[in-house]
């Protein structure tokens, strides 16, 4: 699913992400939403998240939705 609307994106949901450290390299982080930080409903290079690890970064991939 895409990651580049808010209103896909909700806190418990596996994602994969690209860190800002990995940008150039494209390399993707899986984890758990904690947080949404982006406020915007749309942004063309992915919804900005906390994981639970506490890492930041840009979603590229929504795995799994919460129900």
């Amino acid at each position: 699913m895409d990651g580049t609307r808010r209103e896909n994106v909700k806190p418990g949901i596996t994602a994969l992400i690209v860190l800002k450290k990995d940008q150039r390299t494209g390399y993707l982080t899986k984890g758990i939403v904690k947080d949404i930080l982006t406020n915007s409903s749309f942004h063309p290079h992915g919804i900005k998240v906390r994981l639970e690890t506490g890492e930041v970064g840009r979603i590229k991939e929504i795995v799994d939705e919460v129900l």
